[in-house]
């Protein structure tokens, strides 16, 4: 993507400016090592090892997805600041807007009742669904959308892990609900970002930019804001900070939204990033293209330069077993298309196979130590150029012991 940042970092949180962090100050923690103890034995297993005593550094192969949400809120100041310290050298806001046409990072319009406090508040009202308590068999709902409120108002509101509890009978407990492998330990007084001060703080961490725009939950026109000026908004606020567009690298499910930067905004369409999986494609195989609606070659003809498939998508298993390449992987890097992968550590123990995000290769994985065996793969035989990580450390680990 590009040389691997050396910049110092800094550290923001509560909207204030912290002392700057020295780039020794990227720090693994203990899970890579951990991870790496639970490998079976072999080589891969030796050579991360003997990495132990390398010094961190930030690396753009490392990318935080929301941040570091494993145990962090996601999107938050705290989220984002705990990713750069673990080396994530590119970071992500999802972008979504308010009913005023500010834009925000939430991973959807419509999910403030399980990422924030919202249903506890008066903004309840605003709902596009109030709370529903759980009765029978019908469980607890509710839903909340960035659009049903102001810009002012988004910010009075408190981010949390994103959960809920579907057997709630009140406000109260539907926000709790957080997953067994996840934690509230850090949940309290986290920031909320607008996507402008998401700009700011990444660039004040050293970091480069990967914003996604976020599918509207609400009919385009909205209050006639178009889906045209919605993508264009985004580039225009990089614009407005005097962000050089070699850092960022704009990421869209929507064909559409990347062929409109490639268009209208070429400098930031160079780098635009096309997102797939199965809810974007219906039914789509990463061994079968017949599913894909497109060819990569064809992609590549229309000026698309990267592609994210999410991990089940990249890898599948040969006949003895083995995680290799799909046909999907395979012809993207034909094409000379850069590749992206999403998401590691984003489920839960891989023990009982790591569901959605490991179901092509659901036989090859027993425990947390193949989330390296999965990586290696992506990185040495599928050739991506970046992966997201719900906890970036692991991926910096790896990207530094490698020398990507």
């Amino acid at each position: 993507m590009s040389l691997i940042r050396t910049t110092a970092l800094a550290a923001l949180a509560a909207g204030a400016a912290l002392p700057a962090l020295a780039q020794d100050a990227v720090s693994y923690g203990p899970r890579p090592a951990y991870l790496i103890s639970q490998m079976e034995e072999g080589e891969l297993k030796d050579t991360l090892a003997a990495c132990a005593a390398q010094t961190p550094a930030q690396t753009p192969f490392s990318i935080g997805h929301r941040g570091a949400p494993l145990m962090f809120p996601e999107h938050t100041v705290e989220s984002n600041r705990a990713a750069a310290t673990m080396g994530a050298g590119i970071l992500e806001c999802d972008v979504t807007f308010t009913s005023d046409l500010e834009l925000v990072c939430r991973h959807a319009q419509n999910d403030l009742h399980t990422t924030t406090n919202i249903v506890t508040t008066d903004l309840a009202e605003n709902c596009t669904t109030p709370f529903t308590a759980a009765e029978g068999e019908t469980p607890a709902s509710a839903e909340c959308r960035t659009s049903d409120i102001t810009l002012a108002e988004f910010q009075t509101l408190m981010p949390k892990m994103d959960a809920s509890d579907a057997s709630a009978t009140t406000p109260e407990d539907y926000v709790g609900g957080t997953a067994n492998w996840r934690t509230d330990l850090y949940a309290g007084n986290a920031t909320l970002m607008t996507h402008a001060e998401s700009i700011a703080l990444f660039d004040e961490l050293g970091a480069d930019f990967t914003p996604e725009l976020k599918s509207p939950s609400v009919e385009m026109p909205f209050n006639g804001f178009s889906q045209e000026d919605y993508a264009q908004k985004l580039v225009d606020e990089y614009v407005a900070a005097g962000i050089d567009p070699s850092r960022v690298w704009p990421q869209s499910f929507s064909l559409d939204d990347v062929l409109y930067w490639i268009e209208n905004t070429p400098e930031f369409g160079e780098q635009a990033v096309y997102l797939i999986d199965d809810s974007s494609i219906e039914g789509l195989d990463g061994m079968d293209p017949a599913t894909w609606g497109w060819t990569p070659a064809k992609l590549k003809e229309q000026g698309v330069n990267y592609v994210a498939p999410a991990i089940p998508f990249l890898v599948t298993l040969d006949e003895t077993g083995e995680i290799v390449p799909s046909e999907l992987s395979i012809q993207l890097a034909d094409a000379d298309i850069g590749i992206v992968a999403w998401t590691l550590e984003r489920s839960g123990p891989l023990a009982s196979g790591g569901g959605w995000y490991y179901h092509t290769i659901t036989d090859a994985i027993d425990n947390d130590g193949d989330y390296f065996e999965v990586l290696d793969v992506l990185a040495q035989d599928v050739g991506v150029v970046g992966v997201f990580s719900d906890w970036p450390a692991t991926v910096t680990y790896y990207a530094n012991c490698m020398g990507l």
